[in-house]
């Protein structure tokens, strides 16, 4: 079993921002932990245009918090997101999220990150295999 809460785990390996100040994810369960998956609370900054494309993992995102709109970059179609908001990006969409407020939400990685994994150029996370 595995308990752990965000308290204990901000401000250590587990909790990565972006240079630029406008996302933070505080990785609860990552590929070490051998589950699997890995499970995040992310948290977007208001007023801010974020670039994403999971090329090699499938996340699931339920919104718990804030207000904006995710575009699919793909197909151009643009969704409102609020609280209880889920999207799953099981294509591997190149996707944008805008927030007009705060955002908080929890994210599910397949195959899961393994902790130090930082956004390229294009949004892209690369795939790190789980250290045996």
């Amino acid at each position: 079993m595995i308990v752990r809460t965000t308290d204990e785990i901000t401000g250590t390996e587990r909790d990565i921002a972006s240079e630029d100040g406008q996302w933070r994810s505080k990785r609860i369960v990552l590929g070490g932990d051998r589950v699997g998956f890995s499970f995040h609370e992310t948290t977007i900054e208001p007023n801010t245009v974020n670039n994403f494309h999971y090329a090699n993992h499938v996340e699931a995102v339920w919104l718990i918090e804030g207000e904006g709109t995710l575009t699919d970059r793909e197909t151009g179609e643009t969704y409102p997101l609020g609280p209880g908001s889920m999207y799953l990006l099981n294509g591997h969409e190149r996707h944008t999220v805008e927030t007009t407020t705060r955002m908080r939400m929890l994210c599910v990685f397949n195959p899961p990150v393994v902790g130090d994994e930082r956004h390229d150029e294009n949004g892209v996370y690369p795939l790190i295999e789980v250290p045996a």
